[in-house]
């Protein structure tokens, strides 16, 4: 949510605040990672270490023993944290070992801790819950338990603990590792360790990940296993519509959260839920009237479904629990509706984590490694590895928890804004946007402006979403809205019409473009499309798509100087699977494409695992532009990912064989390898498929894959749906107000940089970027940013998949700190 992704959390500030360990240890990586096309080099080499890093990484854990365990509630994606820290532990020269069943098996010992292998790990990303267990330990709770625990450490000379857990697992590892000092001096004095044991084990350094569906831990944006909830819930609120608009019934859905409304909140955004009951803030107490009133003006608008999400924990302004049989009854006394309650229970906990977990967890598995390694010392606070944007940053695991325990006491004491604002400037921008959405309705007063919206190339899900909260808000500010079909073409053929607020209904979860969307564009064009836009009174354009969107955004701007009817202000929304638009981390769409790539590589692996030996060539959409290959390589386990970013010879490809063929000597016999489809023109996925079966005769036979345009279709995923409501509201207020700015006596006129932005994540914010500016940080030729985020996160890739790499770690980061993170008042919509 990542793409680190990137959440549904999406809402981001800019801070001053260093990078995290593992963050500035990938920005190091650059000593073999290209920071641009004039300089690469390729996958899986060893690179010589760098004169300013003197410390070898391969030997940076030697004689150092780290322990894993997962405590409290499970959470899909726990598994790929633990592989993280196993194997980026191993590849330091580090021990690793399990601890099943959580703080028990710490307590317990003997068998429950035992030293984890490379191949003990495998097969584990795609596995839902944790396969070393997890279980509620109140023997940690007394410190004779404690006591017991520390010595069953000490014993292995386990110093360096990694916990995955929520806020009260992590509570206990710091109370642990605050009396570790007397903690030792007790059982040196009865003789249960020696004091040469105790001297080596001085001290504890603690690292938390925070693996809990509710996303209830302040800090993160998102936390282990929150993004796979979402798509189970989703799954069922798709299936549940269909059958709600059959028999034109009224649906209370209740999902987890008992104490955080962030998976209701998500998932109202995500499906444009009629209503939505959350804990942090309870409705007014004229509720029922204003519910009922809300559920029938939606039937008369010619809707035939109501949807009311109820997080379990929900309560009214005095405390009063508020439960979905309460509101069930509610809806038939009054309105007579055909009412059904569906309470989704643990199926929320169940099922294989997403694309965003599995590389979410990755990333933090690998940062919580160098934390422990890099800077632990007595005098380092145990922290917490957390996501901001798309970056991993590490908090003090203390004032986290602080700031969590501050919303329960806030709204314990009535002090429900206080409430969710210490959730964060994320839950605060999406419970903004849902009351927007959801609550307001157009005014009787226009503003007088005409605003018109169009998908530009390639479809891509989510793009629904986008325009479907681009004319719903664009309707509430009192705009005239048109719908565009057919992009730039459709503009230059007056096919224009205008959209209401509710034909775009039930657009959320649609995938594909319901406007039609075009590669055509304007420059061939631009008498037809001058004179519409003077025809239909357009004040202001509003463009979702994908590079075609971009240089056709840059066409218009050329056309000004030319046209004055081209002179209205335009934003552009990123949209396309490749995710190759510059000014952007993220593109809607590329989401969705990812978790397709990642299931179908998924049920891959599967057969390979029945046949053995077998090693899967895999072809990824996205042109010129490695993302999809590289981040499905990370949630898949891929063995290696082939993109144009980072050129390959045929030594490479050999180097490649060669590992797969000493893989196959281990008991993980099977490989993956994905190709971006344009990463060479010579090196082809027939010509990669010929090479490896002909180099692996009687080690192993290979099997391709041309997963094409299946990557574009399907429903949109939680995240796709969220961004896209997020930035077709956000790209409505932009332009709103550079059409009042650029407003001359009745007349627009807009011909400067900033009346044609995009607006695309960067790093933590939502930024609005002149497109005049983004051209110099454009290859044209090859349809991709001149530089990007992700290519940092390829050594992930290589050193989970166990290549012999290099790494400079002469410099650390600092921790940052919470306190500056809450409270911020949100922008204006």
């Amino acid at each position: 949510m990542v793409a680190v992704p990137v959440a549904p959390a999406l809402s981001r500030f800019v801070a001053p605040a260093a990078l995290s360990v593992a963050a500035l240890l990938l920005l190091l990586l650059l000593s073999f990672l290209p920071p641009g096309p004039g300089r690469r080099r390729s996958a899986g080499r060893k690179m010589p270490p760098s004169p300013a890093g003197p410390q070898h990484t391969e030997t940076m854990g030697a004689g150092k023993a780290i322990a894993v365990l997962t405590s409290g509630g499970d959470a899909q994606g726990m598994n790929a944290a633990v592989r993280a820290v196993v194997r980026v532990g191993i590849y330091t020269g580090a021990k690793v070992f399990f601890v099943c069943e959580g703080y028990q098996g710490l307590v317990d010992g003997g068998d429950h801790i035992r030293e984890a292998t490379w191949e003990s790990v495998s097969m584990m990303l795609q596995l839902g819950g944790t396969v070393i267990g997890s279980a509620r330990c109140q023997d940690f709770r007394t410190r004779e338990g404690r006591l017991r625990a520390a010595r069953n450490l000490v014993k292995r000379g386990i110093t360096n603990l990694c916990v995955i857990g929520g806020d009260g697992s992590l509570t206990g590892a710091d109370t642990f590792r605050a009396e570790w000092g007397g903690l030792l001096a007790e059982l040196l004095k009865t003789g249960g360790i020696t004091a040469e044991e105790a001297q080596r084990s001085s001290h504890l350094n603690i690292v938390g990940m925070v693996g809990s569906i509710d996303n209830d831990f302040c800090g993160t944006d998102m936390t282990i296993g929150t993004d796979s909830a979402l798509h189970r819930i989703m799954e069922i609120v798709d299936a549940i519509t269909t059958t709600a608009q059959s028999h034109q019934r009224t649906f209370v859905l209740e999902v987890m959260g008992r104490h955080c409304g962030y998976l209701a909140l998500i998932t109202a955004l995500a499906c444009g839920a009629d209503w939505v009951f959350i804990p942090e803030s309870p409705p007014e107490d004229n509720w029922e009237e204003h519910l009922c009133r809300r559920l029938a003006e939606t039937r008369d608008g010619g809707s035939r479904l109501n949807i009311i999400i109820v997080a379990e924990g929900a309560i009214d302004k005095h405390g009063k629990a508020i439960t979905s049989d309460e509101i069930k009854a509610l809806v038939v006394k009054r309105l007579g509706y055909d009412t059904r309650v569906t309470i989704l229970g643990h199926v929320q906990r169940g099922g294989t984590p997403s694309a965003f977990d599995r590389i979410l967890a990755s990333r933090m598995g690998v940062e919580a490694v160098m934390a422990l390694l890099l800077e632990g010392t007595p005098e380092t606070p145990a922290c917490v590895v957390s996501l901001s944007g798309n970056q991993a940053v590490r908090l003090p695991l203390m004032e986290c928890v602080q700031v969590t325990k501050d919303v329960t006491t806030a709204m314990n004491e009535g002090r429900f804004e206080d409430a969710v604002k210490l959730r964060g400037r994320s839950f605060q921008n999406n419970w903004n946007v849902y009351k927007l959405l959801a609550h307001i309705r157009p005014p009787a007063t226009k503003s007088g402006y005409t605003v018109a919206v169009m998908n530009v190339g390639a479809p891509a899900a989510g793009m629904n979403a986008a325009v479907r909260a681009t004319v719903r808000i664009g309707l509430i500010h009192g705009h005239h809205m048109l719908a565009v079909h057919d992009g730039f073409e459709g503009l230059a053929f007056g096919m224009v019409e205008e959209i209401g607020w509710n034909t775009v209904g039930s657009w959320t979860g649609l995938g594909g473009s319901k406007l039609g969307t075009k590669r055509t564009l304007p420059k061939k064009h631009f008498e037809e499309i001058s004179a519409n836009i003077s025809k239909f009174g357009i004040h202001g354009l509003i463009i979702i798509g994908g590079f075609e969107a971009f240089t056709g955004g840059l066409e218009l701007v050329e056309g000004r100087a030319r046209f004055e009817e081209l002179c209205i202000p335009l934003c552009i929304v990123p949209a396309t699977v490749s995710n190759n638009v510059p000014g952007s981390d993220f593109s809607i769409g590329a989401d969705t494409a990812l978790n397709t790539i990642t299931t179908t590589c998924d049920l891959i692996k599967q057969s390979a695992a029945g046949t053995k030996r077998r090693v899967f060539i895999i072809e990824t959409m996205g042109g010129f532009c490695g993302y999809l290959a590289t981040m499905a390589g990370l949630a898949a386990g891929a063995d290696a990912a082939y993109i144009f970013e980072e050129p390959f010879s045929s030594r490479d490809l050999q180097a490649n064989v060669d590992h797969l063929t000493e893989k196959m000597k281990t008991t993980v016999k099977r490989g993956l390898v994905l190709r971006n489809e344009r990463c060479n023109e010579n090196y082809t996925t027939d010509f990669i498929y010929n090479l490896y079966c002909e180099e692996g005769k009687g080690i192993f036979d290979c099997r391709k894959n041309v997963l094409g345009h299946m990557q574009q279709g399907g429903s949109p995923t939680p995240f796709d749906r969220n961004f896209g409501t997020k930035m077709g509201a956000k790209a409505v207020a932009w332009i709103t107000g550079k059409i009042k700015e650029c407003s001359r006596h009745g007349r627009i006129f807009a011909n400067t940089a900033d009346s044609a932005c995009l607006l695309g994540m960067r790093k933590r914010s939502l930024v609005f970027q002149p497109i005049a500016e983004l051209r110099q940080q454009t290859d044209f030729e090859h349809r991709i940013p001149k530089e990007q985020w992700w290519l940092k996160l390829r050594p992930i890739l290589k050193i989970l998949a166990k290549y012999n790499i290099e790494l400079d770690t002469s410099e650390t980061a600092h921790l940052e700190h919470l306190t500056r993170k809450v409270l911020v008042p949100e922008a204006t919509l």
